[in-house]
């Protein structure tokens, strides 16, 4: 497999593993906050509560399961990573309902709170058992840069069409994303409920052929396995791996601006912009930046391959920086349409980082490799997924500080005050805080040194070991 050419139909069905995987996590960053806070309405401390919870339950979560897969042997048809693969996916689907189901008619916040968390932390399991695995045979099916260059085109153009089909159905089962001042929502609930179902059939219908044909997975030597090392010592060499650690701090700043800006984005509208029960707006406006990253795509890629793909994930994180800056300086109902253009705008950097980060993640499961003589991708993947998820915390740390400060310290209930200091809050949310993010992104690229030169040695080293490439 690693001598012979891909073919259009591999790489097709390959990339059919973004659309379960991101689908579900993108109505996940794009909704449950803003569901749970402003539909539910969970007190602002108790929200906070809750995802620090969830952050704790993905410090074991996330590197477990990441060990699991690679402790575990071979099944014969079933593969390892694809018997995690076949047994997540059913339930993650389940979840996605759950999620979005409150079967409780009582204003009882204890009760409401406790079943947010139990859902976040029992999907959360599943999506990871889900993403570590298929995210492992990313580096293991497909060994040369060429190769990955090549098959993430197609896996990152069916998450571009993941995410603006996870933008475009909540605004058209869902049109009225944020409540807005009534007090009684008898259908926004029942929306929320029907799109999760949705979602869920979707997810399943697309699993199937991927599962089903896009996994040809190596089949992995007794030596080899026993070459793998305990869970521990996996944890302590992976983050004592200081290119690792500056990739995944940057990954995490990357997952910050994933997070922040759909969750902010209908808050923001319905605030700034005044677009007051306009969900079907606030989709288009997402479904405009992920067009225009689906067609930046194969410009990134050609870009990386020439400059190097870690000089290209820099350049994309400044120019997000920029690109963002706008969204601070809008005001008003009379700039609906340039709110559109600014949220298309976003699609170039977007792409970028999309694109990039998992070729180079790869490069780093290579160089360990060398070292260790086994890929160890799940262990990385899983550490990474831990790391990364802690940006959501982050982010709702951002935002629950500065609610604080302007008027929603306890609860979503729409104000009439100081309309200045909400729309510099939420402009705050929207830029000031993500370009910090970027910023330091940036930095940690820029100290990253699997590039150039010593990835090239690597690479021409890897090639001398066909034991750690797919046959």
């Amino acid at each position: 497999m690693s001598e012979e050419p891909l073919t259009t139909k591999e790489k097709f069905l390959f990339g059919l593993s973004s659309f379960p995987d991101q689908f579900t996590y993108q109505i996940f960053q794009f909704l449950i906050f803003t569901f749970y806070f402003t539909v539910v309405k969970i007190p602002t401390l108790m929200m906070l509560t809750a995802y620090i919870l969830w952050g704790i339950w993905n410090a074991v979560n996330d590197p477990l399961l990441g060990a699991l897969s690679e402790r575990t042997k071979h099944r014969g048809k079933w593969g390892k990573r694809k018997f995690y693969l076949m047994i997540s996916i059913i339930p993650l689907c389940i979840m996605m309902v759950l999620l979005f189901t409150v079967p409780f008619d009582t204003n009882d916040k204890l009760v409401e709170f406790t079943y947010f968390l139990i859902t976040i932390i029992v999907f959360e399991f599943f999506y990871t058992l889900f993403d570590v695995n298929v995210n492992a045979l990313f580096p293991e099916m497909f060994p040369t840069e060429e190769k990955r260059a090549a098959t993430n085109l197609f896996i990152k153009i069916t998450l571009v069409i993941a995410l603006i089909l996870a933008s475009l159905l909540p605004g058209i089962i869902v049109p009225n994303l944020v409540p807005g001042s009534d007090p009684e929502i008898p259908d926004i609930k029942v929306n929320y409920f029907i799109m999760s179902i949705i979602a869920a059939i979707i997810t399943i219908a697309i699993s199937i052929p991927f599962l089903k044909y896009g996994v040809k997975e190596k089949v992995e030597r007794v030596e080899d396995f026993e070459r793998r090392p305990s869970f521990i010592q996996s944890l302590k060499f992976t983050l004592k791996n200081k290119t690792f650690v500056k990739f995944v701090i940057a990954n995490t700043m990357l997952w910050y601006c994933y997070t922040i800006l759909p969750l902010i984005l209908p808050i923001y509208a319905e605030h700034v912009l005044e677009i007051d029960k306009e969900g079907p707006l606030i989709s288009i406006a997402l479904l405009s930046a992920f067009l225009v990253a689906a067609i930046c795509m194969p410009l990134h890629r050609k870009i990386g391959l020439r400059i190097g793909m870690r000089n290209e994930l820099i350049i994309s994180m400044t120019v997000w920086i920029g690109t963002l800056f706008p969204f601070f300086l809008i005001s008003g109902a009379e700039f609906k349409g340039l709110f559109i253009i600014i949220t298309a705008i976003q699609g170039f950097p977007l792409a970028g980082a999309f694109y990039l980060v998992d070729i180079i993640h790869a490069d780093i499961i290579d160089e360990d490799a060398l070292k260790f003589g086994v890929k160890r991708s799940a262990s990385y993947y899983g550490i990474n997924a831990f790391i990364h998820r802690i940006s959501i915390i982050l982010v709702i740390a951002t935002v629950i500080i500065m609610f604080g400060n302007i008027g929603w310290d306890k609860e979503y209930i729409p104000v009439t005050g100081n309309q200045s200091l909400i729309e510099f809050g939420l402009k705050a949310i929207i830029w000031i805080f993500p370009a910090i993010a970027l910023t330091i992104g940036v930095i940690m690229m820029s100290w990253y040194g699997l590039h150039g030169e010593r990835l090239e040695n690597m690479r021409k080293e890897i090639e001398k070991h066909p034991e750690l490439k797919p046959v």
